[in-house]
């Protein structure tokens, strides 16, 4: 039932934008079935076609979902309800473990790249009409790229890791194809997918990736894309290995239609061997992202791929902001041929914080994942209960609802704000707040 909440609307975009305008305004809640087009035609003395083009447009939009008979209903997690809403403010004294950024300490000073870039921009003025990618930049990243085994392909920059994604899907998919993704997984990449008015279908994701079985049934069922997080993967911290690497380019092998994006955002900042799966597939990306490593406001991505899916990226590209500033891709080039972090300490960094919480935790009874990178996945029996729980002790989490579909519950913590003697404390609360909660006796 619809409530308080009336549909209106003579045309199907004003039944569309009053759907929409319900949805944000709380009056039509995730979940809610939305009238049969026959009868919501009738009540607003449409044509039923004229509602059927409403509920076909707030589909693509990711605002509603159909399942056959069971009708149409607003999606659980609409588009306008972003998974990064779902986070716990950290009061002043509660430490915060949630919003998932890198060690300030461990970000290189950008003065002297920023100088670099601007020396050479006094040289050549960055004007209209100049190559989108600076050539040294496309020299270094392509030569960085080789040496880890990535096929060959044009090089492109984008504005982050997310920003690509999002190019190339569009580059390929339509509103309505499905979308094989890890869950758990980034929860930006699933808001974009349902942004884009695309389906997500999950896949299980354990210590070596995304597990085989599960992408060849989401391949089989007719998903026409594939994104993967090579290492570090958000929020679990898998990574590839060679064993799971060959399985999944075996099954690529029988689904060569399919589109691969394969995101490396771990990148200087993970010491695992890279363990790529481009170049089974007909159309593929491979995505580099700055921001772990260099600091997440260069906005500044790497991206190569087959020629005609980076032919389309950058041809779309051109129409909008035309490049990504090459002031910033000098800035970046620069960080890169001065070794301006050194990437084993920055690994080792994460790793020793990480690996120390995993161990404190399973002294405590807690099973934790976490093999790369910067966060730890802790699997809670409930988690609104183990967030509000933490919260309590000074811990503020990340609720495992911004990252699952099916999976179940957790939290997930990033180590970049510990210290070694958070453990034992962080250890301690997370041991009290993963079970159930201890029933209550009022009386």
């Amino acid at each position: 039932m619809l409530g308080e909440y009336r549909i209106s609307g003579r045309r199907a975009s004003e039944i569309a934008a009053s759907v929409e305008r319900g949805v944000s305004s709380g009056g039509l809640a995730p979940g809610h079935v939305l009238p049969p087009m026959r009868e919501l035609a009738a009540r607003l003395e449409v044509n039923p076609n004229t509602v059927a083009a409403a509920y076909r447009t707030l589909r693509e939009r990711g605002v509603i979902e159909t399942a056959g008979r069971r009708g149409s209903r607003v999606r659980p997690a609409p588009v306008g309800v972003s998974r990064g809403s779902l986070r716990i403010e950290a009061p002043p004294g509660v430490r915060d473990l949630g919003e998932g950024n890198p060690d300030p300490e461990l970000l290189p000073g950008l003065g002297p790249a920023l100088a670099a870039a601007a020396a050479a921009d006094a040289e050549s003025r960055g004007l209209y009409g100049q190559d989108a990618v600076v050539a040294e930049f496309t020299a270094y990243a392509r030569a960085a790229l080789d040496a880890d085994g990535v096929p060959a392909g044009p090089v492109a920059v984008t504005s982050g890791a997310l920003d690509a994604i999002e190019r190339v899907l569009a580059a390929h998919l339509r509103p309505g194809d499905a979308v094989a993704v890890e869950d758990p997984g980034w929860g930006s990449v699933l808001d974009l997918v349902t942004a884009l008015g695309l389906r997500a279908v999950p896949v299980g994701v354990d210590d070596s990736g995304p597990v085989a079985a599960d992408v060849e049934r989401a391949l089989r069922a007719g998903a026409r894309a594939l994104v993967v997080t090579d290492r570090a993967q958000n929020p679990t911290g898998a990574s590839l290995d060679a064993p799971r690497a060959r399985e999944l380019r075996a099954v690529l092998g029988r689904h060569p239609d399919v589109l691969l994006i394969e995101d490396d955002h771990g990148h200087a900042i993970v010491d695992l061997p890279l363990h790529p799966l481009a170049g089974v597939t007909a159309h593929w990306a491979f995505i580099r992202s700055a921001a772990k490593a260099y600091g997440p406001d260069l906005r500044v991505a790497t991206l190569t791929g087959d020629a005609v899916t980076v032919d389309r990226v950058t041809g779309r590209q051109r129409l909008g902001p035309g490049w990504v500033s090459r002031l910033l891709q000098r800035a970046l080039l620069h960080l890169w041929t001065s070794d301006a972090i050194d990437t084993r300490a920055v690994s080792r960094s994460y790793g020793d914080r990480r690996d120390a919480l995993i161990r404190a935790l399973a002294e405590r009874g807690v099973v934790a994942r976490g093999r790369s990178g910067m966060n730890v996945w802790v699997p809670v029996s409930d988690e609104t209960g183990a967030v509000a729980r933490l919260l309590h002790a000074g811990w503020a989490a990340a609720p495992g609802a911004r990252f699952r579909l099916d999976t179940p519950q957790g939290v997930r913590l990033t180590v970049s704000p510990l210290t070694a003697a958070d453990i034992g404390p962080l250890a301690d609360a997370v041991a009290a707040a993963a079970g159930p909660a201890r029933p209550v006796s009022y009386g």
